[in-house]
C-alpha cells in the first residue's frame, strides 16, 4: 500500500477544536513534526480539513 508522509508547518494556535483533533489524531502535535500514514481514504479526509497547515509528499 502507498505511503504518505504528512507535515505540520504552521502552527495550531487560533484553529478550530476540529482541526486541532484532527491533527493530533495524525500525530502532529508542534511544527516540524512528521508522520507516515497509509494513502487511503481516511487519511485523504483528514489533510483535506487541514491541508493549509500541513504539506505531503511520498514516503
Amino acid at each position: 500500500m502507498e505511503q504518505v508522509k504528512i507535515k505540520l508547518v504552521k502552527s495550531l494556535i487560533g484553529s478550530k477544536k476540529d482541526q486541532i483533533a484532527t491533527a493530533r489524531a495524525l500525530g502532529l502535535n508542534k511544527i516540524g513534526d512528521e508522520t507516515i500514514q497509509p494513502e487511503n481514504s481516511q487519511t485523504k479526509g483528514k489533510v483535506a480539513k487541514i491541508n493549509h497547515l500541513v504539506e505531503l509528499s511520498k514516503a
